[in-house]
């Protein structure tokens, strides 16, 4: 069973806002400049930043915080945020992989930038909703 996909909207606002709350001032995630001399394609978000709206997503599905069991992810590729107005959206999808007899519901959930995965190995345990 698919879950509804849940779109987020990243601006380099977003980043300003996220550093200031985690302390991760790294030039990669607010210079153009820094971030193609060291070989990115641009700025790009904050994994952990990344994870956070995954798990926005997973929390959602889950219909409350406390009822988010286990998640986990691996980066795959960064998410480039472009210096406009726009942004970019990540868009998270799951899909149920099993519903444990004691009432827990594993999902595999998939993030993508652009129609790339931004994430692998993405996975979830929920208390099954009722």
């Amino acid at each position: 069973m698919e879950l509804p996909t849940q779109t987020f909207r990243v601006t380099r606002a977003d980043l300003v806002r996220y550093a200031g709350a985690s302390g991760d001032f790294n030039s990669i995630h607010w210079s153009d400049r820094f971030a193609t001399k060291v070989g990115l394609p641009g700025v790009i978000a904050h994994g952990m930043f990344t994870m956070a709206l995954v798990g926005r997503a997973v929390t959602t599905w889950a219909g409350a915080a406390d009822a988010v069991v286990d998640f986990g992810v691996r980066f795959t590729r960064p998410v480039v945020v472009p210096d406009d107005d726009q942004g970019t959206e990540i868009e998270v999808a799951a899909v149920v992989k099993e519903v444990t007899e004691d009432g827990l519901t594993r999902l595999d959930v998939t993030a993508t930038c652009l129609g790339e995965k931004v994430l692998s190995q993405a996975r979830a345990t929920i208390r099954t909703p009722r």
